[in-house]
């Protein structure tokens, strides 16, 4: 009598698909996922979208801390370290499409799962990769060059040859957040950025590879 084999895991079906522990929902643009100081008690996966993480201190003032969209797509995961509370306030920036997977499913099939668990090592060494290079860009380079990196990260440079539309639009207010300066510095250097052609707007921001002369010079 032949055994029934288990099914191959598939990763990419488990965060596409409801299933125990696993729901999907529909965001507006604007709607929070979880705000600061709410319980941690599951980890989320962006299918669609994008999602702006912002702390606020003790006094009232608030800081971008991270944007995340489908090629950073784990967000919420403190919750398997630990955290008992969110350290954050994730809003959405876009429509977003994003599963909720429940902390003990998640533990399960991150131990049961060599497949998803290489996954999701991926996505954490990533995010460290980038929050080490977002101190760097902080602390050492100006605010002109910091302005730019962002740019170029929400075109996705690096990954594609060819620029494309940085979607959604960000105001400016935001990227002053991101960046740790004022919206008229911001304000500033997009002009001039797009006098000397590095960007357009077209129906939306388009980002040129010529914008990495800003990066790139000393």
């Amino acid at each position: 009598m032949k055994t029934k084999t288990k099914p191959r895991f598939d990763p990419k079906r488990f965060l596409a698909k409801i299933g125990e522990g696993r729901s999907l929902a529909a965001y507006r643009k604007n709607q929070k996922v979880f705000a600061q100081g709410d319980p941690a008690d599951a980890v989320f996966y962006i299918q669609k979208g994008q999602v702006k993480l912002t702390v606020v201190s003790r006094q009232g003032k608030e800081a971008v801390v991270g944007i995340l969209g489908v090629d950073n797509p784990f967000l919420g995961e403190g919750c398997l370290a630990g955290q008992s509370i969110r350290m954050a306030t994730a809003a959405t920036m876009s429509e977003c499409s994003i599963m909720r997977i429940k902390k003990a499913v998640m533990v399960q099939v991150l131990h049961d799962e060599p497949t998803f668990s290489e996954l999701f090592l991926h996505h954490v060494l990533f995010r460290n990769i980038r929050i080490e290079e977002d101190l760097v860009d902080q602390l050492f380079n100006p605010s002109e060059k910091r302005l730019a990196r962002v740019l170029l990260l929400l075109a996705n440079f690096g990954k594609e040859g060819t620029p494309e539309v940085v979607i959604p639009q960000m105001s400016q207010e935001t990227l002053a957040e991101i960046i740790g300066t004022t919206r008229s510095r911001v304000s500033f250097f997009m002009n001039r950025f797009r006098k000397l052609g590095f960007i357009h707007y077209n129906g939306g921001l388009q980002v040129h590879r010529s914008l990495l002369n800003i990066v790139l010079h000393d």
